[in-house]
């Protein structure tokens, strides 16, 4: 099948899957459009090709736009893939494409090693808070100079001002993340 044809089985595809979830038979969905019957039904069906003129009415009858009825599916819409840093022994997910409101970003993020032993001076601070719970293992936040345990089930909340690290405790640890746009370039380190 060419990649028009794809398109266009996926065009009618999403226009019947549309209607049934609305509940609306081929007569409901002709009267909202202003086409026949009949001509919905070779449309979904393949029977007849997609008129631009026709795609704008049904679109909007199914209270979509023409926008989202074509537009392509491609693995990189679907599959997050994961972002390593072996030397931090961080792998993250970035789950949020886009950032939400006020800049905050959704990430799983998995340690391996534990926080670093180092000065309070020397670890991460930016305006901000940071919020995680924990999906499985121990995780050791270290905020100034105190060392906080979390365990899966369990949630921390801090401002990050303060000086802070986190990292594995006992073997590794997944986590799930809200960050500010601060805290993801601090957090998420890119690929080197």
């Amino acid at each position: 099948m060419t990649q028009d044809g794809d398109l266009d089985n996926l065009v009618r595809k999403r226009i019947r899957g549309l209607r049934v979830a609305k509940g609306w038979s081929l007569d409901d969905l002709a009267a909202r459009c202003y086409l026949s019957p009949s001509t919905l039904s070779r449309i979904e069906t393949g029977h007849r090709r997609i008129a631009l003129d026709q795609l704008t009415p049904i679109a909007r009858a199914l209270g979509t736009s023409l926008d989202q009825l074509v537009e392509t599916v491609a693995d990189e819409d679907v599959v997050i893939r994961p972002q390593r840093d072996e030397v931090h022994g961080v792998t993250s997910w970035l789950l949020s494409r886009e950032a939400g409101p006020q800049g905050a970003t959704v990430a799983k993020i998995r340690v391996t090693q534990p926080a670093a032993r180092r000065p309070p001076e020397t670890m991460g601070v930016h305006p901000g808070k940071d919020w995680f719970t924990v999906l499985s293992g121990t995780v050791e936040l270290i905020l100034g100079d105190r060392t906080i345990l979390v365990e899966a089930g369990e949630a921390a909340e801090f401002s990050t001002m303060i000086p802070h690290a986190f990292g594995a405790h006992g073997g590794p640890a997944e986590l799930l993340c809200i960050l500010d746009h601060d805290g993801q370039r601090t957090h998420l380190r890119p690929k080197p």
